[in-house]
């Protein structure tokens, strides 16, 4: 991906928009954006196994949103953004919790077996680039970048 299209405005048309959803903060509502979110990511180019792993990576950082964001707090929103670019898909999260430091996103020691905190691990196994931002006006904004297969 292009510098120039990481530095876009969020939520602008790229190369093109394809999906832009709302949904509460709260954890049963993410499966009902999974479908959707591997649709736009097949219509991007992507191959079932990444538009899958795509879709992973949304639910992890979702739940992150929820549980470490929004803090379990009901009320709260996050704004999920599908746009394909020429190379890829960039997937951008916003969300209105308090701003979170980027140094203090980590996950647990993988050495350490038990389940849980591993989100962010995933999250940057499965994309190609991924920025945790401050959202314009306040809130997050998490941006993630997954190549097409057989982009470099």
């Amino acid at each position: 991906m292009t510098e120039a299209a990481l530095n876009k405005t969020p939520g602008t048309d790229l190369d093109h928009k394809l999906i832009e959803l709302q949904i509460p903060a709260q954890i049963d509502r993410i499966k009902l954006v999974r479908p959707g979110i591997e649709a736009a990511a097949r219509m991007c180019g992507l191959t079932e196994t990444a538009a899958r792993d795509v879709v992973l990576a949304l639910d992890e950082a979702c739940q992150n949103t929820i549980l470490h964001g929004y803090k379990g707090r009901s009320g709260g929103t996050i704004t999920i953004i599908l746009s394909c670019l020429g190379d890829g898909l960039l997937m951008e999260l916003r969300d209105g919790a308090p701003r979170i430091d980027p140094a203090k996103i980590k996950h647990r020691d993988l050495n350490d077996i038990k389940p849980g905190k591993l989100g962010t691990y995933f999250i940057k196994t499965i994309m190609d680039r991924v920025e945790y931002l401050p959202a314009p006006g306040g809130g997050n904004l998490l941006r993630m970048f997954k190549r097409k297969d057989g982009w470099s």
